[in-house]
């Protein structure tokens, strides 16, 4: 498209085109003019700058006729405050320092732009497309888009009931009862390193800004999602039966695939886990529906729970005994990751290890801590 033409785009049709390019970029197709798109991305940010402020000036003269003329001054600073930091973060200039600097490490034109903004503990913030484009992977996620998320500093301590006493009805002038006996447990959640690395070649390094960011990031994102996909399953699968002081419990069954494995696994619920959800290995879905479909009569084997796939669990047709393929539980109530350092995937460039096979390599990290944290919210299912 022409640059004409991307300036006469709404807000809906830029972000349809920039996915567009994503595709082509990560395509990667022979004769894409990489160019020609990162031309397109450039003046696709302009507009969407030019359409930010113009929702802005909207805003501030929205609140000039709702406050009066005598508070004009003081609200369109604080709206200017605000716009500085993401207006900046949302710039091509920043996308493209920030390129680099992924690149290079050297920080020092994107601290140049943010000027008093630039936080001083170090962390330079990505552009503002690509801390949503973090975000939105972790919110899509199939599995970890139900995991309850927090931001806390350091090792987190999370407490769960382990034994407790019941409420008594008591008549009125009979002694009184007995004091509660609870016992709580802790469980700590302690944040570990995800990292992910990716070779890239000296066509792919030559992207610039937005392409560049896309390219690296699309990838980087996937693969640290699903190794924390990955973590939590195998932790859920390796929770003990019972409760200790330091573990929640995960109710197991043994069952071959049958009618009613779901509605078993479903009674070892607390009343907490309102919203349980099923994880399987995919490859397990047509043994598990052939099930339903051999009683002849119209039944979900499923429950009518939605159904979700990790291939950390074992496939239904190959399984040994013991072997788990099944897991039915809330994750919701029954499991937390907490984010100390926020969602933020760190990179690291490094052009030297394979330079002699003209590849780039680079790291991405995310810390973060997954655990379970309420007992008898998830239950597993092996093979009898």
């Amino acid at each position: 498209m022409t640059k004409e033409e991307i300036m006469a785009l709404d807000a809906e049709a830029l972000e349809a085109r920039t996915a567009e390019i994503e595709a082509l970029v990560k395509a990667n197709e022979d004769g894409t003019d990489f160019e020609a798109l990162n031309l397109e991305l450039d003046s696709i940010q302009e507009r969407k700058a030019f359409l930010a402020e113009e929702q802005r000036k909207a805003d501030v003269a929205e609140v000039i006729a709702e406050v009066g003329v005598e508070d004009t001054e003081i609200t369109f600073k604080e709206e200017r405050h605000v716009a500085d930091f993401n207006e900046i973060r949302s710039s091509k200039a920043y996308v493209d320092a920030f390129a680099e600097y992924i690149k290079n490490g050297d920080d020092t034109e994107c601290r140049k732009l943010l000027t008093e903004l630039a936080p001083s503990d170090g962390e330079i913030p990505v552009p503002t497309f690509v801390e949503e484009y973090i975000s939105t992977a972790w919110e899509e996620d199939d599995i970890l888009s139900l995991v309850k998320k927090t931001y806390l500093a350091g090792i987190v301590r999370v407490g769960f009931e382990l034994s407790a006493e019941g409420a008594v009805i008591h008549a009125e002038g009979a002694a009184a009862p007995k004091e509660e006996d609870l016992t709580l447990g802790v469980v700590e959640l302690k944040p570990e390193t995800i990292k992910k690395w990716i070779t890239i070649s000296d066509e792919a390094l030559d992207l610039k800004g937005e392409a560049f960011l896309r390219y690296i990031y699309d990838e980087l994102t996937h693969q640290i999602a699903k190794k924390a996909v990955d973590t939590l399953i195998n932790k859920i699968k390796n929770a003990p039966a019972v409760a200790s002081d330091t573990a929640v419990a995960v109710p197991t069954i043994s069952a071959d695939p049958a009618l009613g494995v779901v509605a078993e696994a479903m009674s070892q619920l607390s009343d907490r886990a309102n919203n349980p959800v099923v994880i399987i290995n995919k490859k397990s879905l047509g043994t598990l529906k052939a099930v339903a479909y051999a009683a002849n009569f119209p039944v979900d084997f499923f429950e009518n729970l939605q159904v979700r796939y990790n291939d950390q669990l074992a496939d239904i047709k190959t399984a040994a005994t013991g072997d788990i393929y099944m897991i039915v539980g809330d994750l919701g109530v029954g499991a937390q990751a907490n984010f100390p350092n926020g969602e933020e995937i760190k990179i690291k460039y490094d052009d030297l290890t394979l330079s002699e096979q003209d590849l780039v390599k680079i790291v991405g990290r995310e810390y973060v801590a997954l655990g379970l944290v309420a007992s008898n919210a998830i239950c597993t299912v092996k093979k009898a």
